[in-house]
């Protein structure tokens, strides 16, 4: 299993970064990849569980993901669930204040691979990627 954490400080407050990141189509700039929302969440938070985004990085093909839990401005967790070649993944982003009024968020991403040294080479191409995406997004600024 593979571990991918990144630690980013946005100098906007908790609520801006959360509505950003929840966002599924913010994700493209922050992933790299195309992402297409497939399914609004349950109930009136279209962002929330139950919603579903397909994303696709370069020529490869498309995959999709579930969010499992949302709990606003604190914490955002969603999962592989149809496509990839990766297993068990889990992804979490949480959210704190910082002590300047921006925020925090902590970001954390686990799986593992069918293919050997899949999850080696995948786990240092998304943390180089989330790490540039999130330095040039909106609320890095």
């Amino acid at each position: 299993m593979q571990r991918v954490i990144v630690d980013q400080d946005f100098p906007v407050p908790v609520e801006q970064s959360f509505a950003y990141l929840a966002e599924h189509e913010n994700l493209a700039a922050v992933f790299g990849a195309k992402v297409t929302r497939l399914r609004d969440g349950d109930g009136d938070d279209r962002n929330g569980a139950g919603s579903v985004r397909q994303l696709q990085i370069g020529p490869l093909p498309p995959f999709e993901e579930t969010v499992t839990e949302s709990v606003p401005n604190e914490l955002i967790r969603y999962r592989i669930t149809k496509g990839s070649p990766l297993k068990g993944h889990r992804g979490e982003m949480r959210f704190t204040p910082n002590a300047d009024g921006g925020s925090h968020l902590h970001y954390e991403i686990s799986f593992g691979s069918k293919v050997p040294g899949l999850d080696v080479v995948v786990a240092k191409v998304l943390k180089g990627n989330i790490q540039k995406g999130l330095a040039k997004s909106e609320i890095a600024a």
